[in-house]
């Protein structure tokens, strides 16, 4: 019974470290979209797997651009210019991931957290918010779901 309990208490917390927010059959999938270059699992396994769906990613121009300033003298700030044949931006925000090899021992061994954002740059609507964490398999898994939730049919 104790066993029973404690598994109960694990699904409950687990069932809370993802909050989605979406707008079904908004993405179209033949229009190019922006994502961040770089990161770490969960951004760099975005733009794999959306590409692996058929989706055009692109990551921009990078721009530097150099600044005064009081106390150091110049600074190189690097930006990302975002292309206006960009219809989409896919923003990724995640901390590094943990090893994890009991917890997430069948489901890839590393513990991801992050938000990810999908918003739409001709009208301005933001078509996916989630605010995540999770094992690495079941994240991707997760990702596909959603995707598959927000693609135009």
């Amino acid at each position: 019974m104790k066993n029973l309990a404690l598994l109960f208490t694990i699904v409950c917390i687990c069932a809370g470290c993802n909050s989605v927010y979406l707008k079904p059959n908004t993405l179209d999938t033949e229009q190019i979209i922006f994502a961040d270059r770089g990161g770490y699992s969960m951004r760099r396994s975005v733009k794999q797997i959306m590409e692996e769906r058929g989706y055009k990613i692109i990551v921009g121009k990078a721009h530097t651009t150099k600044e005064w300033t009081d106390t150091e003298g110049d600074a190189e700030i690097d930006t990302t210019l975002v292309p206006t044949s960009a219809k989409y931006v896919v923003r990724v925000k995640e901390r590094r991931e943990i090893f994890r090899p009991v917890w997430c021992a069948l489901n890839g061994f590393w513990w991801w957290n992050f938000n990810i954002s999908i918003a739409d740059q001709v009208s301005g609507e933001e078509i996916l918010s989630w605010r995540g964490r999770g094992c690495a398999n079941s994240s991707i898994r997760k990702l596909n779901h959603v995707l598959d939730q927000i693609e135009q049919k």
